[in-house]
């Protein structure tokens, strides 16, 4: 339901989840554009609990740093929508959920934009066994559109990196 809600095809979903069975690989994620849903998309897939451990819901600033172990510093210096801020996300969630990859996204949805950052603007972070990579996507469309795109290209992205372990 959430999956196709989400403009996703459950196959491509299910196919992440059966690779990451067959490696023996978790998966765990931070979100705060995306609130949740590329978790929720991960786990309307049945036997998602395998290789899926959990998810942190750091919507709110102070939150990325309590939850997810982002640095203040950066915070304070570049606010919540920045690449290294999805680096961090991404990292935080491997760590405080005990998975081998993190996925953490920031952006702003809008209808505004957010610390100068334009509407449609989505950092994706994905931390594994060989280290982070951040991929940053501009994507068109309403807050829910701009929403469900991010889980789009998180999950693309992360069967990219799944497919070349030697660019994790």
């Amino acid at each position: 339901m959430i999956v196709e809600a989400l403009g996703l095809e459950r196959a491509h979903v299910a196919g992440l989840l059966d690779f990451l069975r067959g490696q023996g690989r978790t998966v765990a994620t931070a979100e705060s554009l995306t609130a949740g849903l590329v978790s929720a998309a991960l786990t309307d897939v049945a036997g998602a609990s395998d290789v899926v451990r959990g998810g942190l819901v750091v919507y709110a600033t102070d939150l990325k740093a309590e939850l997810a172990g982002v640095d203040r510093a950066l915070l304070a210096e570049h606010g919540a929508v920045h690449p290294d801020v999805a680096r961090e996300l991404a990292a935080g969630a491997r760590r405080r959920c005990g998975a081998d990859w993190g996925i953490g996204l920031t952006g702003v949805a809008g209808p505004d934009p957010q610390d100068g950052v334009a509407p449609g603007t989505v950092h994706l972070g994905f931390a594994g066994p060989g280290g982070v990579t951040v991929h940053t996507a501009r994507v068109e469309g309403d807050r829910h559109a701009v929403r469900a795109a991010a889980v789009r290209v998180a999950l693309e992205q992360f069967a990219g990196l799944l497919r070349c372990p030697s660019e994790a």
